[in-house]
């Protein structure tokens, strides 16, 4: 039995392909041709036309043809692409190239837009949370203005927002209300900045006054007392108009800070490092320092500038002490690194403003004016100086009537500062 498929196979095939039946094929019969003789042609044999065998179907290739290509059924050589029998290729997409110009354009806008959306907001943020709570306008008889700013600075001791432990582990007491406990007037002008230390037992004047509270003018008795007496005895506006009555130069601003918002602007900033000359320990105010660079932190801060026992000096040892410490301060908070960084600015600013004090007039921008100013204390034409002092009357210290006249001459015209104090 044959294998082939019915009508394979054709006896009548020209080209003797075989049989399509059962039996074999049997040999052909050959006319007999005798020599010399031509023989008639044969007779034309008709084309035979074999059915094709049946395709699988199902094998759809997602183009509507079959699974091996193109043509496959009419003969033509299954092939990859760029043949005939193969998957015509894709063109490739072409459209416009992508304008970079166009872009960073449009990414350095939006970048500006944003900083500058931030920046504003960051602006009355901080605006915001200033305690304006300072009258200058009710200070009365006021010296002339002169050329510059003058920041009258006050570091008070006041406990405000402090806990038990806090008072116990920065060695201030628990002692009601608040004091001042330095004061320092910053002169910003445009030969340089000029820092003055005006020591809390410094022996001055009480003139003649309108109580911030009551209204009522209290009049000139010619009392003579500490410096920090004049806070005590009726706050921020008697103590502006008895440095005005004392020195004859006008301030301009008043900003004060507590103890528990200056450890906080310390450690925010992750502590401030000081180069300490010579060691020195004091039980009342917590100091225990060693000579040679050091990072401090809050607390050590706090108890850096409080100290005044340990030294023979006293306030005056203690206030240049204080000088020094805000001008390194200033100077390490002022950087790229806590400006530009929000995680370190925003600390920063939140533990300054939330205890500072300052003058009803005093605007975000002249607290930045004061700040930058009181970096550059230290570095350029920068002066930092206690106001000078002739001697001193029961332990009050007595200023030095005309280097002090001198020196707020030379600070009303914006000169050079040449006076030397303590």
């Amino acid at each position: 039995m044959s294998d082939w498929p019915d009508g394979w196979n054709d006896r009548n095939d020209p080209h003797g392909r075989g049989s399509g039946g059962a039996q074999p094929e049997g040999a052909r019969v050959m006319r007999h041709v005798q020599r010399g003789q031509v023989p008639p042609p044969a007779a034309p044999v008709p084309p035979v036309h074999r059915p094709v065998p049946a395709q699988p179907q199902g094998y759809d290739d997602g183009y509507g043809q079959g699974s091996h290509g193109d043509g496959y059924n009419t003969g033509q050589v299954y092939g990859g692409g760029g043949g005939r029998g193969g998957r015509p290729p894709r063109a490739p997409q072409v459209g416009p190239a992508p304008d970079w110009r166009r872009r960073i354009k449009l990414g350095s806008l939006t970048l500006v837009v944003v900083l500058l959306a931030v920046s504003i907001g960051t602006y009355f943020w901080a605006d915001g949370k200033l305690k304006r709570e300072v009258d200058l306008a009710k200070v009365i008889e006021r010296p002339e203005a002169g050329d510059g700013t003058n920041y009258l600075i006050v570091g008070s001791d006041s406990r405000e927002g402090m806990t038990a432990d806090d008072k116990k582990k920065l060695h201030t007491g628990s002692a009601e209300g608040k004091r001042t406990d330095s004061m320092m007037i910053l002169h910003d002008g445009s030969n340089g900045p000029t820092l003055i230390s005006l020591p809390r037992d410094s022996e001055v004047e009480i003139p003649s006054f309108v109580g911030s509270e009551s209204g009522k003018k209290f009049p000139g008795q010619g009392r003579r007392v500490k410096l920090n007496a004049a806070y005590a005895e009726d706050g921020p506006e008697l103590l502006v108009r008895t440095v005005e009555h004392n020195t004859k130069l006008r301030i301009d601003h008043y900003v004060e800070i507590g103890f528990a918002g200056f450890a906080n602007i310390v450690d925010a900033i992750g502590g401030v490092e000081m180069d300490i000359p010579k060691a020195f320990k004091d039980k009342k105010s917590g100091a225990d320092f060693q000579a040679g660079k050091q990072t401090l932190n809050g607390e050590q801060s706090l108890a850096f500038v409080r100290t005044r026992y340990a030294f023979a000096g006293s306030d005056l040892d203690r206030t240049k002490n204080q000088q020094k410490f805000l001008a390194a301060l200033a100077s390490q908070t002022a950087t790229p690194g806590t400006i530009l960084n929000p995680f370190k600015l925003y600390p920063t600013m939140g533990a300054g403003l939330d205890t500072l004090i300052v003058d009803k007039d005093m605007s975000l921008w002249s607290l930045g004016q004061m700040f930058f100013a009181m970096k550059g204390v230290t570095g350029g034409d920068g002066t930092s100086m206690n106001i000078p002092i002739s001697g001193s009357n029961g332990g009050n210290l007595v200023w030095d009537k005309a280097k002090v006249a001198q020196l707020v001459e030379q600070l009303k015209n914006d000169e050079k500062v040449t006076v030397t104090g303590n």
